[in-house]
């Protein structure tokens, strides 16, 4: 009935490939330069608090510090009147247990025709009470700093998990939505979005044993539990087996300078760390083969004991799939999604396999002509390993960029204040949205700085709540990624009344949704609890040095710039998927539709027209010049055939776990010799056998059996990109027009429309709307080019 976690990462490893260099370069150039020179909707507000929150630490302390002195009480995290101190947890967990028990009760009694109508959004209400508490738990357990919200939340999410698969498998409450569905004087009456969710409780009552015998169900209750466990365990113990590997002196011709200051020296060499940036910018530097092998193979070799939590993992994820009735996870978890079969998605990424094959062996030869050259004709003939990758490809970029300029010197061009400032105007000329900042009570943010911001729209009003937590700080997670912590969802008067007599002594608005945000409209009497969001970045902070007068804000690099447009594209979802029932929400769509909107901001982020609205250096206001951008483009694009293998590699290994492989594999599960078996079979490149990557493939967890979802995502998001927004073409990125078209199409439906039918209205093209492998296969020969 409830698949929590709203949170969406980026994809692991992933150096995606970006829009490629246009032929017309100079059309390019010129709407810079002509976009900043014009006057846009979004420049009729003052968004200069906008930028200076996020660019000057004083303008933001002294910002957040007037609201702080104005509170005579701290309010709660995120404003939630429970949240105040670590234990509201507990009771903010027991409270809703209780609620959720009244409202099952309501849907087993349903006997009158009005009460079974009501059984969608009853239980829509059901799923809201417990992620309400589920969501933010899942945030703070991974992101709050402080040790006692972290076990408080963490027993919180343990307490309502099992009870959420408890009430999946509670027969009576498939048996009247059941029976309502199957009623026609009952479900003709109900929307669209009702229907939808409707079919989609029952898929989740479906594949949660409901059919099998009580043991049975209990079974999969406490598997499902267990499969939670490992999968925070998998996730949290993702380290290399060897925490440092050694170096000697002779091996270091060319290590990067910056490799040698963050290592620990020795009397005949160094040591460094075996995982993270280090070891990565040892390997792009590295001239020594046999050195940046012992390398490799160390930062892709996890230790034994995570392989077991793997191995422990991926066979509960199999049993729960079994209890289910499904032959594996992969088509359990398939059966709601796009793709609809392992099958399917084998034929989709097969597809884009051999679209991506051409461009694989250019770069392929191009560095093997390279290594060829450094062997200068010693031995064999040169052939390419996969510790040369990284270290060819940096060699081919360093040829092709600017010996005129520092690498970082784009990055004076995109303040971290200005790029949200340009965000803001964005989406104020497409959908008519802006982000204003707002104050933060004490005691609603997790950290001093984290940024609120109120999202607002011309015609509504307030319409969502933005929390930014940009920053790096020791102890936090380096990975972007964008939490829902309250979803869109329309309260009715009656929830109103009902908290006005439980909490006599609080406003009946406020009480309705625990504090948190709303927006209600007295004329029509209609009330909405807004979609709260975070987002998670790890740029590094302004600088204290000062420089005259001025601090140095937090500078972007371009790939930084990318991520966050890629976030934001997540959270306009969330925001303009306003449903009535938080079940379909914003991103509570189908995973294989759910990156589309981030995927495609990543166009829009290196479009010349949109960087015309923001980009400026920081110190001297002067327009970015856009051939900078052209050459980061075509730097990118030069390894993208390589990187959209690797995750064609990565999507089959995931395919392959989730299959029925952890029970039926001769000899034993093995997911060593799974990973290999692809790799050798799929991959340009062979993997050594020495190694152990899958013991690093964290989104194992969150996407179980789906990981393709990326690769079909961008695909689909290029296409959109050229035909919706006619690749930036004519201002096309910037067209009210264009993006209300995107937004009525897909945005505002959440997961409350069939995909397909939102994709075959967006594109126009009827051979979408079913679906199925030629669909898929189709989408696999649009390829991720751009």
């Amino acid at each position: 009935m409830l698949k929590p976690s709203c949170r969406l990462l980026r994809a692991s490893t992933c150096l995606f490939p970006w829009p490629s260099v246009s032929a017309s370069y100079l059309w390019r150039r010129n709407l810079v330069n002509r976009a900043v020179d014009t006057p846009t909707s979004s420049q009729k507000y003052d968004d200069d608090p906008l930028r200076s929150v996020f660019d000057s630490p004083p303008f933001w302390h002294s910002f957040r510090d007037t609201q702080h002195a104005a509170d005579t009480l701290p309010r709660g995290l995120f404003s939630n009147r429970y949240l105040t101190y670590p234990d509201g947890f507990v009771t903010f967990s027991e409270e809703t247990a209780e609620k959720c028990h009244q409202l099952v009760a309501k849907v087993v009694g349903a006997s009158s025709i009005e009460e079974r109508r009501l059984i969608p959004k009853i239980l829509d209400r059901l799923s809201d009470s417990l992620c309400r508490v589920l969501d933010m738990a899942d945030f703070v357990r991974s992101t709050h700093p402080d040790t006692a919200f972290k076990q408080a939340s963490t027993q919180a999410y343990a307490m309502l998990y099992e009870f959420m698969n408890v009430l999946n498998t509670t027969p009576e409450l498939k048996i009247k939505l059941e029976d309502a569905l199957n009623e026609p004087s009952i479900s003709t009456t109900w929307s669209e979005e009702e229907r939808m969710v409707a079919q989609k409780l029952l898929k989740d009552f479906q594949q949660s044993a409901i059919e099998s015998s009580g043991e049975n169900r209990r079974a999969f209750v406490e598997l499902s539990s267990r499969v939670s466990e490992l999968g925070t365990e998998f996730v949290r113990d993702m380290r290399p087996e060897r925490s440092t590997i050694s170096l000697h002196n002779r091996q270091l011709k060319g290590v990067d300078p910056l490799v040698l200051q963050h290592s620990r020296k020795h009397f005949t060499g160094i040591s460094i760390p075996a995982g993270g940036p280090v070891a990565f910018t040892a390997l792009r530097s590295m001239r020594d083969e046999s050195a940046r092998r012992d390398l490799y193979i160390a930062t892709r070799t996890a230790p034994p004991s995570q392989l077991q939590t793997l191995w422990d993992f991926l066979q509960t994820r199999a049993k729960v799939a079994k209890l289910a009735g499904y032959h594996s996870y992969a088509e359990m978890n398939l059966t709601d999604k796009l793709a609809k079969t392992p099958t399917a998605v084998a034929s989709f990424l097969d597809a884009l396999s051999r679209d991506n094959k051409g461009q694989i062996q250019q770069e392929i030869d191009e560095m093997l002509a390279l290594k060829q050259l450094d062997m200068d004709g010693a031995g064999d003939a040169a052939q390419l390993e996969a510790w040369d990758k990284e270290y060819y490809q940096t060699r081919i970029a360093d040829q092709h960029r600017s010996r005129s300029r520092r690498p970082d010197f784009i990055s004076a061009y995109f303040s971290l204040g200005t790029v949200m400032q340009g965000l803001s105007r964005l989406f104020t000329q497409l959908y008519g949205v802006r982000l204003v900042p707002a104050p933060t009570a004490s005691g609603e943010a997790w950290n001093p700085d984290v940024r609120r911001l109120d999202v607002i729209d011309e015609s509504q009003g307030r319409i969502a709540v933005l929390y930014c937590d940009l920053f790096a700080r020791p102890d936090k997670s380096p990975n972007p990624a964008h939490f829902t912590l309250r979803c869109s969802r329309r309260i009715d008067s009656s929830e109103i009344e009902e908290a006005a007599t439980l909490h006599p002594d609080l406003n009946p608005l406020q009480a309705v949704n625990d504090g948190m945000a709303i927006s209600h409209n007295p004329r029509t009497n209609v009330t909405y609890q807004l979609p709260t969001i975070a987002l998670i970045c790890d740029f590094q902070a302004p600088s204290s040095n000062q420089q005259g007068n001025r601090s140095e804000p937090a500078l972007l690099s371009f790939r930084d710039l990318q991520t966050l447009f890629h976030e934001m594209g997540h959270a306009i979802h969330s925001i303009l998927g306003r449903t009535d029932c938080q079940v379909v929400s914003g991103t509570r769509c189908v995973t294989d539709f759910a990156e589309i909107p981030s995927v495609l901001m990543e166009h829009f982020a290196a479009d010349p027209t949109v960087l015309g609205l923001f980009a400026r250096h920081w110190q001297t206001d002067a327009p970015l010049p856009y051939e900078m951008v052209s050459e980061q483009l075509a730097l990118d694009r030069r390894g993208q055939g390589m990187e959209t293998e690797q995750q064609i590699l990565l999507a089959m290994l995931d395919q392959a776990y989730h299959s029925d492989l952890p029970l039926t594999m001769p000899g034993g599960f093995d997911s060593t010799r799974v990973l290999q078996d692809v790799y050798d079979r799929w991959g340009s490149v062979k993997e050594p056998r020495e190694t152990s990557a899958q013991g690093f493939f964290g989104h194992l967890v969150e996407y179980g059996g789906t990981y393709y979802s990326y690769l079909f995502d961008r695909a689909i998001a290029g296409k959109v990109w050229q035909e919706v927004f006619n690749g930036g073409k004519d201002s096309g990125a910037v067209s009210r027009e264009r993006g209300h078209r995107f937004k009525n199409e897909v945005l505002r439906w959440g997961g409350g429309r069939d995909p397909w039918m939102c994709l075959a209205e967006l594109l126009q093209d009827e051979g979408l709307r079913d679906g199925g492998p030629e669909a898929m296969v189709e989408v696999g020969k649009w390829g991720v080019k751009d």
